[in-house]
């Protein structure tokens, strides 16, 4: 599994468990240390737990990975999980403006790891399109007696 897929599956994993902000950052080039950062924020510590549970969730179901490494998971306002090809880093809003890390690598390209959820959208609007189709006929028949 590639380091796109790996980060996809996690930042899905992160706003499953409603974290904002998700950016992916290709370090690969600077870091030899692994390829790609996820960056995901949190309204509070509470949600960082959960956050961090979710992509632990997501990448052990569907990828079969567990983390080499986690790093604050008592402090709440930071947690660090270090899949290897990718470090996953869930931060309380706060923490993130100070850390800054997208200012610190703000020299790396982005990863698009766009969670694309509108096909669920479209399909219940395709089926949504027949429903209302015959509920005009009735009300047009109705409209001529």
């Amino acid at each position: 599994m590639d380091t796109t897929e790996l980060l996809r599956i996690a930042a899905k994993g992160a706003d499953d468990k409603l974290g904002t902000d998700i950016v992916a950052l290709d370090v690969s080039s600077t870091l030899y240390i692994t390829d790609a950062f996820l960056i995901v924020s949190a309204e509070n510590e509470r949600q960082v737990g959960a956050i961090v549970d979710g992509v632990e969730e997501a990448l052990l179901k569907q990828a079969g990975r567990k983390p080499l490494r986690r790093e604050g998971r008592g402090t709440g306002d930071w947690v660090l999980l270090d899949y290897g090809d990718i470090v996953v880093h869930v931060f309380s809003t706060e923490q993130r403006e100070y850390y800054a890390l997208e200012r610190l690598w703000k020299d790396v390209p982005v990863i698009d790891v766009t969670i694309d959820e509108t096909a669920d959208d479209d399909d219940s609007a395709d089926d949504a399109a027949p429903v209302d189709t015959e509920s005009d006929g009735p009300a047009a028949g109705s409209e001529t007696r």
